[in-house]
């Protein structure tokens, strides 16, 4: 599920790479997104999360199921997507594995879901734990993922702002970050080993730094300047209390996963210098070619 999405593109490659028939679901079979999964040599299958009965047909006879949802304010939701869009779809998608009888489900998730009950979560995370529970209910034979924030979120307008590195994070706090394309790796890992993977649950994460960090790394990478500036918090809280909130808890609290025990699993992780080297460096490089440094920043 969630095929042409960034971690569905990612998950799809490394278990092509790996030998695996791949259907890669998607709601337009005909976008460049899919078609580029066909040239990758995935069979590409239309199907909808909110229709159940589509999930079923597209997963009948497969061995295993890849699992990701959108969360509010995702790229290419629906302005009125909500976060019970979210659990309705990723219940949705969990039940239609039951009913075709798949033998390995993997959902990603979010690290710090399990903290649910202890602490008060940002919305995002509740949201992926319910998910969580409803699988453990359907008693699938099940891997839970919890990644960190992706090093992704650098490359574009989530981020990228008038010339500088713009979020509401305090730019001192430090934030763990992960590439989308590990998250892939570890994918086609758990499909690989399900005598080790079934029935485990593992946060992610391999890079720790604070924001001002993450510019100064990207700034040195690039060869350009990349301030970072911090959006007031009460801006994001003046259009949405749940951003703000979110925004407050990684500053705070944080996702606390274990990068050590990610590099155990996965000792090639990128760390955000690796990634920019590899490919981040020339996505900012472009996204900012593309866009005018004037103006504010924030």
């Amino acid at each position: 599920m969630g095929a042409t999405g960034l971690q569905g593109r990612a998950v799809t490659r490394h278990l092509l790479s790996d030998g695996w028939q791949v259907r890669a679901l998607t709601r337009d079979p005909d976008g460049a997104p899919a078609r580029a999964l066909a040239s990758a040599g995935a069979q590409i299958m239309r199907a909808q999360m909110e229709d159940v009965s589509s999930l079923i047909a597209a997963t009948d006879g497969a061995y295993g199921v890849f699992s990701v949802q959108p969360t509010v304010g995702s790229p290419g939701t629906a302005p009125d997507f909500s976060a019970e869009d979210e659990v309705r779809w990723g219940m949705n998608v969990a039940e239609a594995a039951r009913a075709a009888g798949v033998e390995h489900f993997v959902f990603t998730s979010v690290a710090g879901a399990d903290r649910h009950g202890s602490e008060t979560l940002p919305q995002n995370l509740v949201s992926k734990w319910r998910i969580e529970q409803h699988i453990a209910g359907l008693a699938l034979p099940a891997t839970i993922l919890r990644p960190v924030s992706f090093m992704e979120n650098f490359t574009g307008e989530y981020a990228l702002r008038g010339g500088a590195l713009a979020t509401a994070l305090a730019p001192g706090a430090p934030q763990q970050i992960m590439a989308v394309d590990d998250v892939g790796f570890v994918t086609a890992l758990a499909f690989s080993r399900p005598e080790e993977w079934i029935g485990r649950a593992v946060a992610l994460a391999a890079d720790e730094l604070t924001p001002v960090q993450i510019a100064a790394t990207i700034e040195s990478v690039l060869g350009r300047r990349l301030p970072y500036v911090r959006i007031p918090i009460e801006a994001v809280r003046a259009l949405s209390e749940d951003f703000a909130f979110a925004y407050e808890w990684l500053d705070e609290r944080g996702y606390r996963a274990d990068i050590a025990a990610t590099r155990r699993i996965h000792p090639g992780a990128m760390n955000l210098r690796t990634w920019l080297e590899r490919t981040g460096a020339a996505r900012i490089a472009a996204f900012l070619a593309a866009r005018p440094t004037t103006g504010q920043h924030a």
